[in-house]
């Protein structure tokens, strides 16, 4: 009890009571309403990141036709086997890793490699390769390199099912990174690259030399469509 000095005498004045949740030991609250507070509070102290902090510049010949990408986005990279997808989602990845962040793949087959990788631009020492991995967990593995890595190759089983799909999206986006489906892909993306097949310039009717070969590529987003011959070997550069 406080008491308080009048002229008149003194009378106790009852102290004010500590809240249960303030009390020292007292276990935090979990209600609804605890909770609210805490999002809102962690909203108001989450760090600022500027619109140009969100975006990553694509250096190169295939900055033509990507200027640049976006951080929390999906990009599907589609085409027919040979026609260059892996070649244009390769050199996504070093655009990112150029710039001194980690990225990842996540190889079924087993049949990405390391020369493969370095050609792209991505530096081997800021890349994880996870390899077979088996249908029913692809999509729990992308997730959890999502959490991790700036920007992460996912070659999609087959029937990917939506609602996963659906999931990747939002962790991508909460996470801020980027994620590159190689494969048909059942929901939304930012972009979507279009593998159309190579060229071989420097035949003639019977005579010439076999020039360099190009990788015809088409960009669908929500500005229209590009198109535009890109050279594989300076992809990289």
């Amino acid at each position: 009890r406080t008491y308080v000095r009048y002229g008149g005498g003194v009378s106790a004045v009852p102290a004010p009571e500590t809240p249960p949740d303030r009390r020292p030991g007292a276990l935090p609250r979990r209600d609804p309403e605890a909770r609210a507070r805490l999002l809102e509070v962690a909203r108001h102290t989450a760090p600022l990141v500027t619109a140009r902090e969100r975006i990553v510049e694509v250096p190169g010949p295939l900055g033509t036709l990507v200027p640049a990408i976006q951080r929390g986005t999906v990009t599907v990279v589609e085409g027919e086997p040979g026609a260059g997808a892996t070649t244009l989602a390769l050199a996504l990845a070093g655009a990112v890793s150029r710039g001194g962040e980690w990225v990842a793949a996540v190889d079924p087959d087993g049949s990405l490699g390391g020369l493969a990788l370095a050609e792209a631009g991505i530096a081997p020492e800021r890349c994880a390769v996870v390899r077979r991995v088996p249908p029913d967990r692809w999509a729990l593995v992308v997730a959890a390199l999502l959490d991790g890595v700036t920007l992460v190759i996912a070659d999609p089983p087959p029937q990917v099912r939506a609602a996963d799909a659906r999931r990747l999206v939002a962790r991508a986006r909460e996470r801020a990174a980027m994620l590159v489906v190689t494969g048909p892909w059942p929901a939304d993306a930012a972009l979507r690259l279009h593998a159309e097949g190579s060229a071989w310039p420097g035949l003639g009717a019977g005579s010439g030399a076999l020039g360099r070969a190009t990788v015809r590529a088409r960009l669908e987003s929500r500005r229209g469509t590009r198109r535009a011959a890109l050279d594989p070997l300076a992809l990289g550069a």
